[in-house]
């Protein structure tokens, strides 16, 4: 008898995929993650910084105030710390738990370019890796309940006379013989010692080091919150959140053209909410992370739930872009509804890796993008983009539907995989692509499929298992 109930079953099921019964769609996961987004909430409490003497004359220096207005929020118990209309110039800002930083319409912070406003050091990571360096110049450290809010700018003031020189590229401004992070002894030390597993606090870079800080990093952080400001001229990577969860950026606007000037790098971060931003940058718009190399490995955390909805992307080296310091893996990220249009965008989907970094990258979802014009590619997956090494990387499972590409560039649809590590489980559906050059350009792929393909006015069919 239980012999026959097993068969039954079996039968039942098998009958339910003659009938055509529908598989489960990835993009059903969206509602229930940002149902577990948490957007902080404050008390009706409000400590203007004007109150504790700052002066918006753009040359008063206001990090005092702003300094002690947070703190006396934190004695209240939390609450909103206002920065009124008026230019204040400052020095780092540390966010506590249960601060809303506010700017209100026509409000300015100018933070200071001088390095040595940015010290003491402090745990940050870098690139993936994690060290003592530079404050960045808004910075959280295992904080919850943290907030910037209002329709005020955040002015990083950098550019060709400081931070960005420090690139070591002439066009931000460097001079041969200038002090830059690529001489030996700057960023590739911190490389070495993540490889060699020095302890952290060992890793004590700053003054002499040349890495520049970050915009924005909430490290450790629990319900973050980003909207409605500007953000503007960052010496580096601009919204950071490390080994957050439950991160919501949205209405934000981003334009920095210098070096490495990333819009929105989520890193080993989980539960994030990116909507209804622009971003016109000197690097990617959007780019997820997780940590480099031997470091990345360590800590083993991936970014995973991040959703991208209804944003803007201008100029950049992508549009939604994973990688290149991923080695803890990214997983579940969707975007949706999204424009990207310039000359001087690179690529719309871009995956870039390597067996240095190694790690998983899976389950990626775009859907109903618009694309104007890019440079190269509209999808590109490199799984050779730094040197090579022993830890082979995986990229598996990504589905592209409902896009449309006035002008492609110079390949439609560029994949780059190992023999041992394909690039597999790629779908592409309901996708036009006009004025590109060539259709597509595969090596090493694997159960790669094209359904309702348009490339330069003619359909294009690719169906391999």
């Amino acid at each position: 008898m239980i012999l026959l109930g097993f068969v039954l079953v079996a039968a039942c099921k098998q009958e339910q995929k003659k009938e055509g019964s529908k598989a489960p769609d990835a993009w059903d996961q969206v509602s229930g993650i940002l149902e577990t987004i948490q957007t902080p909430e404050f008390p009706d409490r409000t400590f203007s910084i004007t109150d504790y003497g700052a002066v918006g004359d753009g040359k008063s220096d206001a990090s005092t105030a702003i300094a002690e207005a947070i703190k006396s929020c934190v004695e209240a118990g939390g609450g909103r710390v206002l920065v009124p209309e008026g230019d204040y110039a400052t020095g780092p800002i540390y966010l506590e738990s249960n601060i809303n930083l506010h700017l209100e319409k026509g409000a300015r912070l100018l933070f200071s370019t001088d390095p040595k406003d940015y010290l003491p050091l402090v745990y940050t990571r870098w690139e993936g890796v994690e060290l003592m360096n530079y404050s960045p110049l808004i910075y959280a450290f295992e904080e919850e309940n943290i907030a910037i809010t209002g329709e005020g700018v955040l002015d990083g003031q950098a550019n060709e006379t400081n931070w960005w020189p420090w690139k070591g590229k002439t066009q931000y401004g460097y001079k041969a013989g200038d002090p830059q992070q690529e001489d030996p002894d700057k960023r590739h030390a911190l490389f070495q010692m993540a490889e060699d597993g020095v302890p952290v606090e060992e890793r004590k870079f700053g003054e002499g080091f040349y890495l520049r800080p970050q915009f924005v990093q909430p490290y450790r952080c629990k319900n973050v919150l980003v909207e409605g400001v500007k953000i503007v001229h960052s010496p580096m990577w601009i919204l950071n959140p490390v080994l957050c969860e439950n991160v919501t950026i949205q209405g934000v606007t981003v334009e920095s053209h210098g070096p490495n000037s990333d819009g929105c790098d989520p890193e080993s971060s989980k539960n994030v909410l990116i909507k209804d931003c622009y971003f016109n940058t000197g690097d990617d718009c959007i780019a997820i992370k997780s940590g480099r190399n031997a470091d990345g490995r360590r800590i083993n955390v991936p970014s995973e739930n991040i959703i991208i909805q209804n944003c803007k992307m201008a100029d950049g080296h992508g549009g939604v872009v994973i990688g290149s310091e991923i080695s803890g893996g990214v997983r579940n990220v969707f975007a949706e509804d999204c424009e990207m249009n310039s000359p001087h965008l690179d690529r719309a989907l871009r995956i870039k890796t390597s067996s240095m970094r190694g790690g998983v990258i899976e389950d990626i979802y775009l859907r109903n993008i618009d694309v104007g014009q890019i440079a190269q590619q509209v999808i590109r997956v490199n799984m050779f983009y730094e040197d090579s090494g022993a830890y082979v990387p995986t990229v598996r499972n990504i589905h592209v539907e409902n896009m449309t590409v006035e002008n492609g560039g110079k390949v439609g649809v560029l994949l780059e995989g190992y023999k041992n590590s394909p690039v597999e489980n790629i779908k592409l559906e309901n996708l036009t692509v006009k004025q590109v050059t060539e259709d597509y350009k595969f090596s090493n792929v694997k159960n790669v499929h094209f359904e309702n393909v348009m490339i330069n006015g003619k359909p294009v069919s690719y169906d391999q298992d």
